[in-house]
């Protein structure tokens, strides 16, 4: 079901960036858009580990410094058939977890300081599991394709008239529908990635870490910690542009607003979902 629900915010992301390339740019609107739209996002499928860990001052660790942190990551990337990720640190009293990283070779895993205070075994377990899910599932790259097409259709909109050639008459149309794509198509498909691949990506990741570590009790009571901590505790370290590929929502200041398109599933549905499961251990 996953993947049938990718698969159909990919095509229909697909269709509109070429629906929206041929009425307002025509062919060269179309082709020149996507080349920049793929250049950018391409930068950022292979870079955005990098921004990401720096954005959030994660640092390093070695397994003289963390072997608890390091024990439990590489027994659960043997069980997962995946290399053991670079771990991170990040320097924030706020609980919270991050995967990053364009596939299996070339990922990173960030904690902050206070989910490793807060977990004990078993709920750092549930976590690490969850965000080697994240690596394991490739939704990076899932992530990557949906943002190079998503940009493609708002750089066409906003610069297709001006690309596609046509008399002025065609231009002056072009601007009319130019006006109506950013005011609906950009958010709209904002608004498909977000809750349509977010969401999904993150159940998706806490079923798969339960059935990798044989059961989903250590992931539920961390997720009830976490959703506690980060009512309380606002992050001081990561930064909005990373926040949705935190396990939780992170908390910016007394700021609420970032409730209303979540990226993240209300951890009680998530939560429910774990303990509605049948756990089949991986062999």
């Amino acid at each position: 079901m996953r993947v049938l629900r990718t698969t159909f915010v990919l095509v229909l992301l697909t269709l509109g960036l070429m629906l929206v390339g041929s009425i307002v740019g025509g062919r060269n609107g179309m082709t020149i858009g996507l080349g920049i739209a793929i250049c950018t996002n391409a930068f950022a499928y292979f870079f955005s580990d990098k921004i990401a860990l720096a954005s959030s001052g994660a640092k390093p660790v070695t397994r003289e410094q963390l072997p608890r942190l390091y024990a439990v990551m590489e027994g659960l990337a043997a069980k997962a058939n995946i290399p053991v990720p670079k771990l991170y640190v990040v320097p924030d009293e706020a609980p919270n977890a991050f995967a990053t990283g364009r596939n299996p070779r070339h990922a990173s895993v960030a904690v902050t300081q206070g989910l490793l205070e807060l977990m004990n075994d078993e709920e750092l377990e549930g976590v690490i599991a969850h965000e080697l899910s994240h690596v394991r599932n490739y939704d990076i790259l899932i992530s990557s394709i949906a943002a190079t097409l998503a940009g493609a259709i708002t750089w066409i909109a906003h610069w297709g008239p001006w690309l596609g050639g046509g008399d002025d008459e065609e231009r002056e149309r072009g601007g009319v529908i130019v006006s109506l794509v950013l005011m609906i198509l950009a958010p709209l498909a904002a608004m498909l990635l977000n809750l349509a691949l977010s969401r999904q990506r993150e159940y998706a990741a806490d079923a798969t870490g339960a059935r990798m570590v044989g059961n989903q009790y250590g992931l539920m009571s961390a997720l009830q910690k976490l959703g506690t901590y980060n009512q309380r505790i606002p992050t001081t370290a990561i930064p909005p542009s990373t926040a949705a590929l935190c396990i939780v929502k992170p908390m910016f200041g007394s700021g609420s607003l970032s409730s209303l398109f979540s990226t993240h599933p209300p951890l009680e549905k998530r939560i429910e979902a774990l303990r509605e499961m049948t756990v089949v251990p991986r062999r």
